[in-house]
């Protein structure tokens, strides 16, 4: 049994060691006991925190992590302000028009949008600590991973965790995965889907093609990790720019 010093030394210096994430701007506590490795902080973006996850997955000893990372929101928000933002989305969003959007309450839902002839599913949202979660069922994956990244877009959204049962159950695979990707960089208005390729194997996303400017190449990748059930993403765009000038793109 590895002992609990070993453990942590070894997941900061593999923190320590991966350029995006920067533990002096954004400390992350650690913890380990029986196995268990807990994370708290605020990570820089979502890169930083799913890389961290994996990294600290990886390190020998380690049977579980309780996850308490953060993402630092592009906007401080209230929790009722994120959830309105979180409703809005999804209510304005043409894929999930046949869907009841509601809130959990202590004594009951408040309905955002009911009264569907045939509802073909239900997302309930929460927001706890700019952490938004979403519950109810759908009627496929890519609703839910659609439903998760629109939630992650909202600019004080600091975590998703997504909560949607699909129904009737359908298998996931790399093909599902490519697909939930593809569909949300098609909804990015940011993003030029169009001149992106995206491929899928064991669950790491592959990105390539061309792209305006360095920050669209980093915003289809956040995309990409924003996607339910991605475990990597290889950003293997260029800028434009610099494949003209002979010189490939900087992998991220």
């Amino acid at each position: 049994m590895s002992s609990r010093r070993e453990v942590l030394k070894k997941v900061q210096a593999a923190f320590e060691h991966d350029r995006r994430i920067n533990l002096h701007r954004h400390p992350v506590h650690m913890d380990f006991s029986d196995g268990i490795l807990t994370l708290e902080g605020e990570m820089e973006h979502v890169a930083a925190k799913k890389i961290g996850l994996e990294l600290a997955a990886g390190v020998r000893g380690v049977l579980g992590i309780v996850d308490r990372l953060r993402v630092a929101p592009a906007e401080r928000m209230s929790d009722g302000v994120i959830r309105d933002h979180v409703r809005d989305a999804l209510v304005q969003e043409p894929a999930l028009q046949a869907c009841v959007i509601a809130a959990p309450g202590k004594e009951q839902a408040t309905i955002f949008r009911g009264s569907i002839p045939e509802p073909r599913c239900t997302i309930e949202v929460a927001v706890k600590d700019g952490v938004v979660t979403l519950n109810g069922q759908v009627p496929s994956l890519s609703h839910k991973r659609l439903a998760g990244v629109l939630s992650w877009w909202v600019p004080g959204s600091r975590d998703v965790i997504n909560g949607l049962e699909v129904v009737p159950p359908e298998e996931d695979n790399d093909d599902e995965v490519t697909e939930g990707a593809r569909l949300v960089l098609e909804k990015d208005p940011f993003v030029n889907a169009a001149r992106i390729r995206v491929s899928t194997r064991n669950y790491v996303v592959t990105l390539e093609g061309l792209v305006a400017t360095e920050k669209e190449k980093e915003m289809a990748e956040f995309d990409a990790w924003y996607v339910f059930g991605v475990d990597k993403v290889m950003n293997k765009l260029e800028v434009e720019g610099w494949r003209s000038q002979g010189r490939p793109g900087s992998l991220i």
